[in-house]
């Protein structure tokens, strides 16, 4: 009997052990299912740059400024061409990938006839294109009032080197944003070189503040765009200064899912105190307090810019000199009610959020403004293009004279015939 039992028990577990494989494995599908289920979502700077609230008016100012910045480009390529005023649209395709276009160039310079003008030439019988007088006239405009805003453009140079560590700044970092800073293209000669008082260059590619350790001089240029935001706050709303001193202005995006927690997290988020970016004290270790400073610092820089964004690519080159040796993408992520990234136009362009309202800026400026003009001519495109096609028709009797007192030689594009001549 007991030989039995056993037996009985051996056969029992053996056909246990038999049978928990094949219920495991037809479990196992669903088990694993269950894992992937439960698992807790990645919190990365990715996943929130994919699951971020879009804002479409400042996507689609990217998308137009991309455009605007492809027809400034070609402009340029054909302001080098030392032929004349004009190019033939044969040797403009070669400019596609320069510019980055993914369709022809004829057909992206057609698009935009209050930009450019086709016609045919008189002699060569061949398309030709040239700049319209009006996107000329912007652009002379630009350069011209850039030249008259250039003491602003002074202390926005000298606010970066105030708030660098050891006041000084790499020029190559000023040389990729001296479009958002309102430099001039010859900056090291019309700016650097000239205001020698202020800041000098210790060698090709860094700049120095003179007498960087006594900032007592100019403290007017050591207060924060946001600490003028406080002091209204202040003054206005009647708010304690334990509210004020360390906020910032929260602009959420339209369609931001309010979580539960997240009014709280932001109200004690607004009362940690920090080191400010013009301060010279020794930096908390405190992730949170130096996570602060960062956000403090990236909001300084994008106020010091003519169009408060800038590419956060660019933004990277001043990470070391600014101390904010950090991902810039994380942190910017975690606070949308401040900064904005848009994705649009194969670039990540940061906005600095309370700058903006309904696509434009709150508060403009002399160099805005131009350039708000030339986009709002690439937006017009192929409206009101019946008067140009009136002032063409008028042209079209005018035959087009060669500059014959251009010195130097002509680039030969064009291989005339010998009768012609």
């Amino acid at each position: 009997m007991n030989s039995l039992r056993s037996l009985s028990h051996v056969s029992i577990r053996e056909a246990l052990s038999h049978q928990a494989p094949t219920k495991l494995s037809s479990l196992s599908p669903l088990y694993s299912y269950n894992q992937r289920r439960w698992l807790k979502p990645v919190d990365s700077a990715q996943t929130r740059l994919e699951n971020r609230t879009r804002d479409s008016r400042l996507d689609k100012l990217i998308v137009h400024i991309r455009k605007l910045n492809i027809i400034l480009e070609i402009t340029k390529l054909m302001g080098n061409k030392k032929r004349g005023p004009f190019v033939s649209l044969q040797l403009m395709s070669r400019w596609k990938n320069i510019v980055g276009l993914n369709v022809s160039i004829g057909a992206f310079v057609g698009k935009y006839p209050h930009a450019f003008e086709i016609f045919t030439h008189p002699c060569r019988r061949n398309l030709c294109c040239r700049v319209s007088e009006k996107l000329r006239d912007l652009i002379e405009e630009e350069e011209s009032v850039v030249r008259e805003c250039e003491v602003d453009a002074v202390k926005r140079v000298k606010k970066l080197l105030l708030m660098s560590r050891r006041g000084v700044l790499s020029v190559h970092a000023l040389r990729l944003m001296r479009k958002e800073l309102g430099l001039p293209e010859d900056y090291r000669d019309s700016v650097l070189a000239k205001y020698s008082s202020e800041f000098r260059l210790v060698d090709l590619e860094t700049l120095e503040l003179v007498d960087g350790n006594d900032r007592d001089d100019d403290e007017s240029l050591c207060v924060g765009k946001v600490e003028e935001w406080r002091e209204v706050e202040y003054r206005e709303k009647w708010l304690s200064e334990f509210e004020t001193n360390y906020a910032f202005p929260i602009n959420l995006p339209t369609g931001f899912k309010i979580e539960k927690g997240f009014r709280e997290e932001v109200r004690n988020w607004q009362r940690v105190p920090y080191v400010k970016p013009y301060e010279r004290k020794e930096i908390s270790r405190s992730v949170e307090r130096f996570e602060k400073r960062v956000v403090a610092v990236i909001h300084e820089l994008l106020s010091l810019t003519v169009e408060k964004r800038v590419e956060v690519e660019r933004l990277a080159h001043f990470r070391k000199d600014l101390g904010i040796e950090v991902n810039l993408r994380e942190v910017i992520l975690k606070h949308p009610g401040i900064f904005y990234v848009s994705t649009k136009g194969s670039t990540q362009t940061l906005f600095l959020r309370e700058a903006y309202s309904k696509g434009c800026l709150v508060e403009p400026n002399p160099i805005y403004n131009v350039r708000r003009k030339m986009l709002d001519l690439v937006l017009l495109r192929n409206r009101h293009s019946r008067e140009l096609l009136q002032t063409h028709e008028e042209e079209r009797d005018v035959e087009i004279r060669y500059d014959e007192d251009w010195e130097g030689e002509r680039d030969g594009d064009w291989v005339l015939p010998i009768l012609e001549k």
